[in-house]
């Protein structure tokens, strides 16, 4: 998967994709072929954070 240069498309697109086809973030960049290092940096970058219970990253 070639990621969004824009940060708030990757938080969309990201949410999107563990809410409807993969049950964790490693297994969305194992399968996406996605660095999850890329994706936290950027988007912790943004004041987000993976939330594990609800698969999705929020707001901290």
């Amino acid at each position: 998967m070639i990621l969004p240069t824009d940060n708030f498309i990757l938080l969309s697109l990201i949410n999107t994709k563990l809410r409807d086809e993969y049950s964790s973030l490693s297994e969305l960049c194992e399968e996406e072929d996605a660095s999850e290092d890329e994706i936290i940096s950027r988007l912790s970058a943004m004041g987000y954070v993976y939330n594990e219970a609800f698969n999705s990253f929020k707001a901290v």
